[in-house]
């Protein structure tokens, strides 16, 4: 009986002995290899060098100079036209006249000169003549207008007057006989019969 139980007991030890030894072995026919650490740093060295190199090759390959970009043109501006100078607007002198004449002075009964009634003088005035034209004694002084109370009467010139010269003009006149003051005006009248110049005034006064 009892070497039945041994028995049995052996045979169960060499049950778990190979199912031991199978389990051992299965584990060591499905264990994974062992993994061998992966050095980083040296991967992304590598990589670098790889990009450098590339990078050095492809700056190699390509042409050392670099053209300058041609220069966008120019626009040619037209110079401005030439001035034209404005011409210079020169006033023409006013033309002479070929008889003109001003008044110069008074030479004997100036203006406001008193007479006596029916009183006799002599009025003259110096006249310059200031035309182109020579007088001649076809010239003559005559009344213009006012009052000619002073029985004055057309005078022909003394003499012949060359132009820029001065005459001096003379008119015998007589005071009217009521008492007041007298003023008239003359002027001188070439021979085709034409006045011109300014008006010479004779004024008197009557007591």
């Amino acid at each position: 009986m009892r070497s039945r139980k041994m028995k049995r007991w052996s045979m169960k030890r060499i049950i778990l002995l190979t199912l031991v030894l199978f389990l051992v072995a299965c584990d060591s026919a499905t264990a994974s290899p062992t993994v061998t650490p992966v050095d980083v740093a040296a991967i992304q060295t590598s990589v670098v060098q790889t990009v450098v190199a590339q990078a050095t090759q492809t700056a190699l390959a390509l042409p050392t100079h670099t053209p300058e970009p041609s220069p966008l043109p120019t626009a040619t501006v037209p110079p401005p036209p030439p001035e034209t100078p404005t011409p210079e607007i020169t006033l023409s002198p006013t033309p002479a006249l070929c008889d003109d004449a001003i008044y110069v002075a008074d030479v004997s009964v100036p203006d406001g000169t008193q007479m006596n009634p029916g009183q006799e003088f002599v009025k003259t005035w110096r006249v310059k003549n200031t035309g182109t034209c020579t007088w001649t004694r076809g010239y003559q002084i005559m009344w213009s207008y006012g009052d000619n109370r002073m029985s004055g009467q057309a005078t022909a010139l003394p003499r012949d007057v060359l132009p820029g010269e001065e005459v001096e003009i003379s008119l015998v006149l007589k005071a009217p006989l009521q008492s007041g003051t007298y003023s008239g005006y003359w002027v001188l009248r070439n021979n085709n019969g034409y006045t011109f110049g300014q008006r010479l005034s004779v004024i008197i006064t009557v007591p």
